[in-house]
This record gives C-alpha cells, structure tokens and sequence, in this order.
C-alpha cells in the first residue's frame, strides 16, 4: 500500500478545518492541522515528513497564510503549497512558485485531487 501524503491544514475557523481535514482524511490523506501560521511553524519543524502546506489567507496571529506559505517556501522548498481564501481576491504573482489557489466555498475533492497531482510532479520541474 501505497505511504499517505502528508498534509497541514493551517485553517483559524474550527469547524472549517474539521471538514476540511475530515474529508482529506477519508480521502487517504494523513493529516495535521493549525490554527493558526505560528503553530503551523511548529508543525512543520516536528514532522519532516509533510508534503503539502493548505492555509487559508486570513488568520490572526504574527503572519497570515501568504507570509506563511512565503516562509515555507523559503525555509521547506520541497513543501507544495495550496492556499485558499473566502475573503479576499489574491493577486497569484503574490503567492510562491508553484502554488495553487481556490476561493471560499471550495471543493475539497478538487483539492485533494491537485494535492495529489502538485506531490507527483518530479522535483525540479
């Protein structure tokens, strides 16, 4: 069988990040979750083995979800990072290289299934 992917849920609304790391869950994912970037920080710092960053935009805290997916970007290159936001229209040059957006209401399928696809790309393009 096949290892899960790892995957962090940085998402500050709890019932949000519930179902949002319910659904990833039954979909076979092996997952974490935050509340919030400063926790997300010690997440990633305690479990090598996560591949995939999804935050949302807006969370209070020291930095919302595009400083954090900036600081992984430069600190876990390898990390694929989705960022997703309810609120705000995001400029796509703001996010890192290769990362993916999905406005509020979104699919989980649909991001389960860009997980995917982002973490079997090969390295280096």
């Amino acid at each position: 069988m096949a290892e899960k992917i790892a995957v962090l849920v940085v998402e500050d609304e709890p019932i949000t990040r519930m179902d949002v790391v319910g659904q990833l869950e039954e979909g076979g994912f092996k997952v974490f979750e935050a509340p919030d970037a400063d926790r997300a920080i010690k997440i990633l710092e305690a479990n090598p083995a996560i591949r995939v960053l999804f935050t949302d935009v807006d969370m209070p805290g020291s930095m919302d979800g595009l400083k954090l997916a900036a600081a992984v970007r430069d600190r876990w290159p390898p990390i694929q990072i989705v960022v997703a936001s309810g609120l705000r229209k995001i400029n796509l040059d703001a996010l890192p290289n290769d990362s993916r957006f999905f406005s509020k209401p979104y699919n989980v399928n649909e991001i389960a299934a860009t997980m995917r696809s982002m973490v079997q790309m090969p390295l280096g393009g």
